[in-house]
């Protein structure tokens, strides 16, 4: 990972997978990287939308935003992620001035991206109570560990957090797990271990909250953009068209409102 992954490398990636659009996510704390986010969807047919960062603990939230939208590119920010596993205080969450800033963002219609540790996920159900004109798209599923069988925790951390009509999830970061010892090289092999956590997310958001989520590059450290969408493709195979559809593409379009504002 200690190298640039550029747009032209993901292009080629995406085209022999089928896929025509993405949503580029922040990775560090700082407004420049989502100018360049920006700016790179201003120019990239393939970039269709930009979830940046900004400081949500301080008090002209909405003055970011506003300088954010202003830059090029700026019609395409569509929502606001900061990392919350890599906050000290299990509470950042649930501090006054991160909820006023999250109630800028809804004032924005934006929305804010969940990246978190499975024990973070009740004070994630707290906060997207407290700001129900937000939604809240949970990243990876929670960050749930696959196991034998799903921890019962997550499991209902997660229920918990569905229950708010508010929030969304993405299946990603589970799509790259090392193949179980013999499986093979077929991209399927992962589909068994990988149903419960499925079901579970489907039984809890239901398809039209659920969105496909690749994590490239992470994904690389364990597998190919190839492997990851066709292990995604192989794990909801038995759906509907409709469910599927609404994963692969529906629930991203609706939830980061792709199409409007000029995006493509």
């Amino acid at each position: 990972m200690r190298r640039d992954f550029l747009l032209p490398e993901l292009i080629p990636l995406a085209a022999t997978a089928g896929v025509t659009g993405t949503v580029v996510v922040q990775t560090v704390c700082e407004e420049a990287e989502t100018a360049e986010l920006l700016d790179l969807a201003e120019s990239a047919p393939l970039v269709t939308a930009v979830v940046g960062w900004t400081d949500l603990g301080s008090p002209a939230v909405a003055d970011a935003v506003a300088g954010l939208r202003a830059l090029r590119g700026g019609r395409f920010l569509t929502g606001i992620r900061h990392p919350l596993l890599t906050e000290p205080d299990p509470d950042w969450l649930s501090r006054l001035e991160i909820l006023r800033g999250l109630s800028a963002l809804a004032a924005a219609d934006l929305t804010f991206d969940l990246v978190l540790q499975p024990d973070q996920l009740p004070v994630a159900v707290r906060a997207a109570a407290a700001v129900p004109a937000l939604t809240f798209v949970l990243d990876h599923l929670g960050n749930a560990e696959v196991g034998p069988r799903p921890d019962s925790a997550w499991a209902a951390a997660l229920t918990a957090l569905a229950r708010l009509p508010n929030t969304a999830c993405k299946l990603s970061g589970i799509f790259s797990l090392p193949e179980p010892a013999g499986s093979g090289h077929e991209p399927g092999a992962n589909v068994a271990r990988l149903r419960p956590y499925l079901d579970i997310a489907l039984e809890a958001f239901g398809a039209d909250r659920l969105m496909f989520g690749s994590d490239w590059p992470v994904c690389t450290l364990g597998a190919g953009y190839d492997r990851v969408v066709a292990t995604a493709l192989a794990l909801t195979g038995t759906l509907s068209a409709a469910e599927r559809a609404a994963i692969f593409a529906g629930t991203a379009r609706a939830v980061y409102r792709i199409g409007t504002n000029g995006q493509s």
